[in-house]
């Protein structure tokens, strides 16, 4: 976001150029617009050969001291979420958006990962402290290093982009939830308008458990 004594120069000389971004406040996994969102997702860790949970679960059962030990680095794992292959699934049920402002937003992830495709998934009101919050569910296998990578561009240019370490998470009959740090929308006739996005979770191995493209407004109000 420009500052303030450019802005007046700008509008002085009839001439307006302002870059803003999502967040007045940003978090501390926010980073530079112009740095590549992608750039991380050809760097690889070297790890050893993955194994399925269940195989590690019954691996020496009838130790008790490696019982006791396994539900302490694991925690208590449903069996009923354990499959028999190594990869993990993760499915990502719904982003809630939380405003002292307004009643709670809560935005279903469609299975196509098309929402709304002919209009705005969201609307946020200009000025607004609000709060992400994500539930998603695994199952099958640890995930490791999961990951939430957002960038969003207004006008063909990229004003924001954040990336946020969820953690690591065993498989469980009940849904994660992690909430993100507050943030505030930014204000103005130059911060209104609609918003493109591009919201993705990946794990250490960088597989991808969704990507989905959206649209929101920024406007006056809440409607």
């Amino acid at each position: 976001m420009v500052l303030e004594d450019e802005k007046k120069k700008g509008e002085a000389s009839g001439e307006t150029s302002e870059k803003i971004g999502l967040s007045r406040k940003n978090s501390e996994s926010s980073l530079s617009p112009t740095e590549d969102d992608d750039e991380d997702e050809d760097k690889k860790l070297e790890l050893g050969p993955m194994i399925a949970l269940k195989e590690q679960l019954e691996k020496d059962k009838d130790d008790e001291s490696l019982r006791r030990w396994k539900e302490q680095l694991l925690g208590v794992v449903d069996l009923e979420d354990v499959g028999e292959t190594p990869d993990p699934v993760v499915k990502i049920l719904d982003l809630t958006v939380r405003s002292p402002d307004r009643e709670e937003m809560v935005l279903t992830i469609p299975d196509d990962g098309l929402p709304n495709p002919k209009g705005p998934w969201f609307t946020i009101k200009e000025g607004s402290k609000y709060t992400l919050v994500f539930n998603f569910r695994v199952t099958n296998n640890i995930v490791s290093g999961l990951r939430y990578n957002n960038t969003v561009w207004k006008t063909g240019v990229k004003v924001d982009s954040t990336k946020a370490m969820l953690g690591t998470f065993s498989p469980q009959a009940e849904p994660y939830q992690h909430v993100m740090p507050e943030e505030m929308t930014p204000s103005g006739m130059f911060a209104r308008g609609s918003y493109s996005a591009r919201t993705k979770f990946v794990d250490d191995d960088n597989k991808c458990y969704l990507e989905i493209n959206y649209t929101f407004d920024i406007r006056k109000s809440w409607q």
